[in-house]
Formats: C-alpha cells, structure tokens, sequence
C-alpha cells in the first residue's frame, strides 16, 4: 500500500471502502476493504462515487473468465457515477465515469478522458446504469448493426442491462419489430417496453418461435451468449442480415469457473471462414467494449449521443434494483440467477428507508 501522500489536499489521501476482489470463484470472494486513496495524478480527477454499475463481465471476472481484469487482489468494476472531488475548475460536478476496471470504490482517480457529464435531471443510480449497457447495446444496433425503418431484431436476456438498454433504442427507429428471450415472469414487462414477440428460452426452442413469426429470420441478432447460440444465430439472419456476437455468457453456469461449460461452449463454438460467408450475404461482427479503452473519441461520440437521447426523454435507465456494497454477494446473485429486469446498482452506503420501501 502507498503511504498517504502529503503534498496536495490532505483529505484526497483519507481511507475510503473499496470492494476488492480476493482471488476467483464464488460470491465470497469479493469483499469490502479500506483502502487508502492518493492524490490524483495529473490529468486525472478525483471522484467521490455514488453509484455503480453491475455488469455481467464483472461475474465473468470473479470466476477468472474475463481478459480485461488485472490479476486479484483487485478491485472490480467498469463505471460509477459520482461528484468531482479534488480538481480545480470542476469540483461538484456530477459524473459518470467508464474504466477497465476498479471503480467499485468509494473514491476513484481517473483520467478526466473517461468521465463524462452527467445531464441535468438524472440520478446518480441512473447515470451508473447508461454507460457500459447503453454505449454497447448502441455501437451494436447502428454502428455494426445498421438498423433501419421497417427490419427485426432478435435479443437474447432482453429483460438485462444491454437488452433493456437495446429495446429503448429500438424503439427510436420507426417500425423495427423486436423478438426477446427471457424467462416466461419477465414477458408482461417486456411487452410494455416495446417487445413484439417475449420468447421463453427456458421451455421453448426459440428458432422454431422465431420462424413461426417470420418465416425468414430477423435481420439482426444481438448474442451475448456464444457456443452454439452464435451457430442459431448465423442461420436466422435473413440475407443481408447482420450477426453481432459479445459475449459468452454461456461460460456461466454456477458460482465458481465450470470446465464442462468452458469445454462445451468452445467446442460448438460457431467458425466460418471468409470464403463462406461470400455465398451466405450474411455478416458476422464481434464487439468488445474493454477492449475500447483507447478510443476516446469514439466512445465520447457515441456518449453525446446517448446524453442526447436522455435529454428528450426517448431512453432510460430502468434500474432493477439498487444493494449496498456489504451485501455484493445478494447483488451479484441477483443478476447471475437472471432474476434482474433492468440495472443492478451497487451504492457505497445502504440505501435510504424510502428506496427499500420501493424495493418491497
């Protein structure tokens, strides 16, 4: 551990709580330290935090499944959102901040390029569930996905972070008819959000409901799920028909890392070369946000545009629910068991009376 720094604002160096993760496996591996805080270096600022996101590469990260974490002891998580600390021009402001990972702390230093205003008016819980599922669930649709007026999408886990985060935008393209998997007690509230035709993956083969509904598959697929999801997925695109694979989530099968998964999953792995792809009309797309970290300028762009869309009221956050630090382990088993619709949040301090009242 640094010693406390002495130069700069004394309290920049006051102990703080952090949620570190102590080696990979189970929920308890991840638990609430204090830890010491620095001064920020320059070009960074300083970060009281209020809010973070949960997101399902941090459950990849505890059982040793996710490339983009450093080795534990470490302290999880990608965005947070909170108030400006320790710099000059901008103490007070609210923030929202996107990392690799170590975020899940009371206090973060980060380089001023990964944080971003929050717009006026919305909360910190919100501002915690925008960046990762919102910027993704965009750069698929548009970016890779090029969706238009009048065109199907297929969304697997429609009811989690990203799913939520793509049926909203959807929704701002005229006519776009939205197929979602997710299990049969979340299918009410995906019809109010705007999805056409809720699937329940659990007790039925959803290429078969696909096709019953249209004959010729969907011109997107969104797959976080991988291994022979992705294979399902090549074959329901129409012709011209776009494949976006970014995830594995079907690496997940219990608390702790599951070799059969990981030997299952990379043995139907989905695999076409260049030359095929030239008789399907079909593109295959990977994306991977961690792997975004040096792209200031277009993840900025692509934040402009979300704050944007916030501002008129045409996306928003829906938060499932918000759980103190000490209880990481309710959190990540909420979203791990799939029982989340919308944003898990993780607040520093325990929630207000009100916010549990809510809850219940």
């Amino acid at each position: 551990e640094p010693p406390p720094s002495s130069s700069g604002s004394g309290d920049a160096a006051t102990e703080h709580r952090a949620l570190v993760l102590t080696g990979f496996g189970g929920y308890e591996k991840v638990k609430v330290q204090t830890r010491r805080g620095g001064d920020p270096r320059p070009g960074e600022i300083s970060v009281r935090v209020r809010a973070c996101g949960l997101n399902f590469a941090d459950l990849m990260a505890r059982q040793g499944l996710y490339d983009r974490l450093p080795s534990p002891p470490v302290c999880p998580g990608m965005e947070c959102a909170g108030t400006v600390r320790a710099v000059g021009e901008g103490v007070g402001d609210k923030v929202m901040v996107l990392a690799r990972s170590g975020l899940w702390q009371e206090v973060v230093n980060v380089p001023a390029s990964q944080t971003f205003l929050m717009p006026e008016g919305m909360s910190f819980e919100e501002a915690a569930a925008l960046l990762v599922n919102y910027i993704t669930a965009y750069m698929i649709l548009f970016d890779f996905g090029n969706l238009r007026p009048n065109q199907s999408v297929l969304i697997h886990m429609a009811a989690g972070g990203v799913g939520t985060a793509a049926i909203q935008l959807c929704k701002t393209v005229e006519n776009v008819t939205i197929f979602g998997t997710a299990s049969a007690s979340k299918h009410e509230s995906l019809k109010e959000s705007g999805v056409a035709h809720p699937i329940d993956y659990r007790t039925m083969d959803y290429v078969e409901e696909v096709r019953k509904i249209s004959p010729k598959g969907v011109d997107i697929v969104l797959d976080p799920l991988g291994g022979s999801d992705t294979s399902k997925a090549f074959n329901l695109l129409k012709p011209m028909g776009k494949l976006i694979t970014y995830g594995v989530a079907n690496l997940l099968t219990g608390q702790k890392k599951n070799l059969m998964a990981m030997a299952k999953t990379w043995w139907n792995q989905f695999s076409i070369n260049a030359l095929q792809l030239l008789h399907h009309n079909k593109a295959v797309c990977g994306y991977h946000l961690g792997y975004m970290d040096e792209e200031f300028e277009l993840v900025g762009g692509v934040v402009a545009k979300l704050v944007n869309l916030y501002s008129q009221g045409k996306i928003k956050p829906k938060i499932d629910s918000v759980w103190p630090f000490d209880q990481v382990a309710d959190a990540m088993r909420q979203m791990q068991e799939k029982k989340n619709v919308g944003k898990v949040i993780l607040v520093p301090e325990a929630p207000k009376e009100e916010a549990k009242k809510e809850e219940n």
